[in-house]
C-alpha cells in the first residue's frame, strides 16, 4: 500500500507542476527585460563619470529596474572625435528600449542614428539643437544628412 500512496503522491506532485508551470512561465515574460544603452562622452576613468553612472544605476533601482528586468550596455567615448558615432551605431544595433546620452557629442551621434530609441540625454550645450522645443522635448529635430 506503501507503494501506491508513493506513486499517488509523485501523480499529484508532477499534475500539480504541469498546471502551474505555464502559469510560471507567462509570469516571467509578463516582466520582460528592458534594454538601455548608455554614451558616455567621457572616459571610463573619468572622475565624474562613475559617479553620474553610480545615481543613474540607484535610481534604476528605485523604479524597479534591477539586474533581473534590465540589461544595460556602457560605450565610453573618452573624448575621441570619431567613438560616439561608432557608439551611437552599436547601441541602436543592439535595439535598444531607450538611450542615455551624456554630452554634446554622444547626443549629436545618436542623433544621427536613430529614430526608434528615444534619447535621454544630459550635460548638453545646446539643448534646442536637439529638441524643437524645451516645453516639448520629445520632438526630435531631424539631423542634416
Amino acid at each position: 500500500m506503501a507503494i501506491h500512496i508513493r506513486r499517488r503522491e509523485l501523480i499529484a506532485t508532477l499534475g500539480g507542476a504541469v498546471v502551474t508551470w505555464p502559469v510560471a512561465s507567462r509570469a516571467q515574460q509578463a516582466d520582460p527585460v528592458r534594454r538601455i544603452g548608455v554614451l558616455m562622452g567621457l572616459a571610463e576613468s573619468d572622475p565624474q563619470g562613475q559617479p553620474e553612472i553610480d545615481t543613474f544605476r540607484r535610481r534604476l533601482q528605485a523604479l524597479g529596474l534591477t539586474g533581473r528586468n534590465v540589461r544595460i550596455a556602457y560605450r565610453w567615448a573618452g573624448g575621441e572625435v570619431n567613438q560616439p558615432r561608432a557608439f551611437a551605431r552599436e547601441l541602436v544595433a543592439l535595439q535598444t528600449d531607450a538611450v542615455l546620452a551624456v554630452t554634446t557629442p554622444a547626443v549629436a551621434a545618436l542623433a544621427e542614428e536613430t529614430r526608434n530609441s528615444p534619447i535621454v540625454f544630459v550635460r548638453v550645450s545646446d539643448p534646442l539643437g536637439f529638441v524643437d522645443s524645451l516645453a516639448h522635448p520629445l520632438a526630435v529635430k531631424r539631423m542634416a544628412e
